[in-house]
């Protein structure tokens, strides 16, 4: 179960922000997640949780947005949502097409974090 790693390389980077921010609370991480990352959303939410309860940034929420796979189109010309990660081509012609353009992210974009003495921050990258 590879969503135990990656779980627990973003609570490492959640503590790392929280311990440079002088232990400012981290109360959400905004993660996304493409279709086609290869990461199981329910597996990596589970794992957050159980990695996080054993860290500086216990009771935080991880936040995912699914990022849909999106190819071009050499038919068409323009980018199009597909259909099914099993078979890639144009929603509209039906045109097969290895050029992916969203679908594979896996990246944390955002950090909500309360400082000591302040209202709610968002970090983004």
């Amino acid at each position: 179960m590879h969503e135990l790693s990656i779980a627990l390389a973003i609570v490492d980077a959640a503590v790392e922000e929280s311990d440079r921010r002088g232990g400012a609370r981290v109360t959400q991480v905004h993660l996304k997640l493409g279709q086609l990352a290869g990461v199981v959303q329910s597996a990596l939410l589970a794992s957050y949780e159980m990695a996080a309860e054993m860290s500086g940034v216990a009771g935080s929420r991880l936040i995912i947005e699914e990022i849909p796979i999106v190819a071009f189109c050499p038919k068409c010309g323009v980018d199009r949502q597909v259909v099914s990660p099993q078979q890639i081509c144009c929603s509209e012609c039906g045109t097969p097409t290895p050029n992916i353009v969203t679908g594979r992210e896996l990246e944390v974009v955002a950090m909500e974090i309360v400082e000591q003495g302040r209202d709610l921050d968002e970090i983004t990258n």
